[in-house]
């Protein structure tokens, strides 16, 4: 995947910044069950690095994109920094962290069960792993570059057959973040229904993606125009997690292992 799509919201770029505030909503919910060692899975542009570290007695960050992490090894001397895809997580021994975090990448992961299971195989007893995926239920089209996604009942079958203890929640918003999925929805149901052959899930993921990518960016630039700064005025503090799992955008797995 190229490093710098739709599907990996910059902080840089400003008609990004409400997916960026909803990925980064995640890093602050995690901080409170930051302890020990810490690994993350699917680092990304390390969004999150600053948030979490100062938790953690020793970091290590694995991505699959090696420009990336080239650039983060120079930025965070003080944490590892390991270019891999997963799973397997390579290099990684059994029961090694307090805590896993891995935000928006099980959707990309062809073995799920496979992933969850590397996670808890690197887990210590009494550790936990938290994961963000986004709810089925609130995606407004088929994203191409994801493998699947998951309702919260479907997310919870597949970790309790792993783990010891499951809870999903989800990440939802405020009437901020509702006006602004109101419109990002009126925006992408002007352009599906042209798809009257249902073309989004009938062809194969890599021809949606440049499509899909050019098609994303106009939506989020035009979304910018007209909503009268909302875009610009979005934090992470207009997400909230509750325990309504559904009536998130995100799900929000606490995983433990004992």
């Amino acid at each position: 995947m190229a490093a710098y799509t739709t599907e990996i919201a910059s902080d840089k770029i400003s008609s990004d910044n409400p997916i960026h505030q909803r990925l980064l909503k995640a890093y602050f919910l995690a901080q409170p069950y930051i302890s020990g060692r810490l690994l993350e899975v699917g680092c990304g542009e390390g969004r999150g690095v600053e948030l979490l570290a100062p938790g953690a007695t020793e970091y290590v960050a694995i991505d699959k994109i090696r420009e990336i992490i080239n650039l983060l090894r120079k930025r965070h001397p003080g944490i590892r920094f390991i270019h891999s895809l997963v799973p397997p997580f390579d290099d990684i021994n059994s029961g090694q962290f307090d805590t896993v975090v891995s935000f928006q990448v099980i959707e990309h992961i062809k073995n799920d069960r496979s992933f969850l299971e590397e996670i808890y195989r690197v887990l210590r007893p009494g550790g936990v792993a938290l994961l963000t995926t986004p709810n089925r239920r609130k995606t407004l089209t088929r994203n191409p570059w994801h493998v699947r996604e998951y309702v919260a009942t479907e997310l919870y079958q597949l970790a309790a057959g792993i783990f010891d203890g499951v809870e999903i929640k989800g990440i939802a918003g405020n009437d901020k973040i509702m006006e602004y999925y109101k419109k990002n929805k009126e925006n992408v149901d002007r352009i599906t229904r042209f798809d009257i052959l249902n073309l989004q899930y009938r062809l194969p993921a890599f021809l949606l993606r440049l499509p899909y990518d050019i098609m994303n960016r106009l939506n989020r630039n035009k979304l910018e125009k007209d909503t009268n700064m909302l875009v610009a005025s979005i934090t992470h503090e207009d997400y909230l997690l509750t325990n309504d799992a559904e009536s998130g955008m995100d799900l929000f797995a606490i995983l433990r292992k004992s």
